[in-house]
């Protein structure tokens, strides 16, 4: 992508947009991504301010890895039971070292049916911190592929961060869509250099990572769950939209945090019209339906 001042897309206010249709009618994309990570014991952790990290630290930080570390042990598995109870399928944003360090965990969202995208090969070492950014995208999801049995088609960045030339690097290695772009409601098309990508909505409000960041109580998530679901539904009757929410199991897996996304999607899944898709679902379903024209 070469460098410009706008994004590497038109801009399209919503009411010149085609309107874009579901599967089953249904007026909403209910998007749940499982962000499951490793983080190498032997590197710096970032802050709890989500400050970058002493790459090498005198001591090892015990306290910050192994907050991370219970996502994997325990959170996951909670996580896992709520989404499965609600018939949620998630797409996994997917350190490709998990498939060496975790490959339980791996297991158990295939046997689940979940999807995976690329999200580097650690959590320690941002796309923009690696040395040759496409390689580091070539052995992330040949890493995943070899051991899922397929190649993702999505990636999202650790941190959302990319070079000038991810997009690049993502198109020729296949990918369909990228999570990192998050400025709309709804699918839509980046061109590069002649060719195309899917930007799919990703969420920096729907996260939970802001109990951390921002030190939010527990219910105020699930309070922010339903306000942004009932403003999407409504505003769905008349062109689909989309809902990502974004998940942490070493935040949401913590046993006091996990009721209140249950809740929430009790809320969320009572309403008709509420399509329950993976990452590549909604893409496939978007190119299809000629709105992305």
């Amino acid at each position: 992508m070469d460098k410009a001042r706008y994004g590497p897309f038109p801009f399209v206010p919503p009411r010149e947009r085609p309107r874009l249709a579901w599967p089953g009618g249904a007026r909403l994309a209910l998007w749940v991504i499982p962000n499951i990570e490793y983080f190498v014991f032997d590197y710096g952790m970032p802050g709890d301010e989500n400050q970058r990290p002493n790459p090498n630290p005198p001591n090892p930080d015990v306290r910050r890895w192994s907050q991370r570390e219970y996502g994997n042990r325990a959170g996951v598995w909670r996580l896992m039971e709520v989404l499965a109870r609600h018939g949620i399928r998630g797409t996994v944003a997917l350190n490709a070292l998990v498939c060496d360090t975790h490959p339980q965990v791996v297991r158990a969202c295939l046997e689940l049916g979940w999807e995976f995208m690329g999200h580097g090969r650690s959590n320690s070492r941002r796309l923009t911190e690696v040395a040759d950014a496409g390689a580091e995208i070539r052995d992330v999801y040949a890493r995943i592929e070899a051991f899922t049995g397929k190649r993702p088609v999505g990636w999202l960045g650790a941190g959302l961060e990319e070079t000038w030339d991810t997009l690049d690097h993502l198109i020729a290695a296949g990918a369909l869509y990228v999570a990192d772009w998050i400025c709309d409601d709804q699918p839509f098309v980046m061109t590069v250099n002649g060719k195309r990508i899917v930007s799919l909505p990703y969420s920096f409000e729907c996260n939970d990572i802001n109990f951390v960041y921002r030190k939010f109580e527990p219910a105020v998530f699930e309070r922010n769950l339903r306000d942004q679901f009932d403003t999407l539904y409504r505003e769905g009757a008349a062109t689909g939209k989309v809902m990502a929410i974004c998940l942490h199991p070493w935040v949401i897996g913590i046993p006091h945090r996990i009721g209140y996304l249950d809740r929430a999607l009790d809320y969320i899944c009572a309403h008709e019209g509420v399509w329950l898709a993976t990452g590549e679902e909604i893409v496939r379903h978007y190119l299809a339906s000629g709105a992305a024209a």
